[in-house]
């Protein structure tokens, strides 16, 4: 069941359609029992995450009648929901709201995700920023391009930075063990910004742009965060693969994700950070 150009822009619309009816009127306008939490206390989910995710898997299943749609909020409910990613011939994989601490908390650095497989091997994805009302897509065999509302469009490129001092990288030091933290930081004294967005969409959409040169994911990515944007991010000239060497797709649920401008920055990174998953 081959993605077609029809599908994907089936699928942009869709997810445009729900940033405007259930996203958009929800940010900075949450009422307190709008919000509650998950895993834990910063693990957040919002009416506008249910609400979007309940209109897109409705839309997707009649605009791609076969396809398994898999939404991070309905995994929730029902963690069974991801077994049939690896053996379906068509799913979409989505997160209606990437970053919903950063929307829960009225910052304006939070997207969309969607990213299509076959036999859980990633063949498109797209990155939506809803209140720009822009989008970074790409398929497995096509460039990564930035689509604009109005219909412009431009083909991507990585950063082709080779001074560390100049590279900015992507941690979030909240996901990591408490005693790597320190040796993380460590390891990139030498780099020019070592930071995090709290929001894997924004973070990939920078790599793909040029304007970041790696991001670090782990240890347990979840496909509806970081399919699509390791495939876009390798579309347009980076490399992405777990720190151990494994390819990434969306049946890898355990160890860490690099994804990283080149594959010189990729092997400079690993390289630096082998000690997780060496257990030193």
């Amino acid at each position: 069941m081959p993605v077609t150009p029809l599908d994907l822009a089936s699928l942009t619309t869709i997810m445009r359609a729900a940033a405007t009816a259930r996203i958009l009127p929800r940010f900075r306008n949450l009422e307190t029992d709008a919000v509650s939490t998950k895993s834990g206390p910063a693990d957040l989910v919002t009416l506008a995450d249910v609400e979007a995710e309940a209109d897109m898997t409705a839309a997707l299943r009649l605009a791609m009648p076969g396809a398994l749609v898999v939404g991070e909020e309905a995994v929730a409910a029902d963690p069974h929901l991801l077994d049939g990613v690896g053996d379906a011939d068509c799913a979409v994989i989505l997160d209606p709201v990437d970053g919903t601490w950063n929307f829960a908390k009225g910052l304006s650095l939070f997207g969309m995700i969607a990213a299509v497989t076959e036999k859980g091997l990633p063949v498109a994805g797209v990155l939506l920023d809803p209140l720009l009302d822009d989008w970074i897509i790409a398929t497995s065999d096509g460039p990564a391009r930035l689509v604009r509302h109005d219909g412009r469009s431009v083909d991507l490129q990585t950063s082709r930075a080779t001074r560390t001092d100049l590279m900015v990288g992507y941690v979030p030091m909240s996901h990591l063990p408490r005693p790597a933290r320190s040796k993380v930081a460590a390891q990139f004294s030498d780099l020019g910004r070592l930071t995090s967005l709290g929001c894997s969409c924004h973070e990939y959409r920078m790599l793909a742009q040029g304007h970041a040169d790696f991001c670090l994911s782990g240890p347990k990515p979840q496909p509806w965060d970081h399919v699509a944007g390791s495939l876009i991010v390798t579309r347009a000239g980076g490399t992405s693969r777990m720190l151990d060497g494994r390819s990434y797709d969306a049946c890898v649920s355990e160890g860490y994700l690099l994804t990283a401008s080149s594959e010189g920055v990729w092997n400079m990174v690993a390289e630096r950070l082998s000690f997780l998953i060496q257990g030193d």
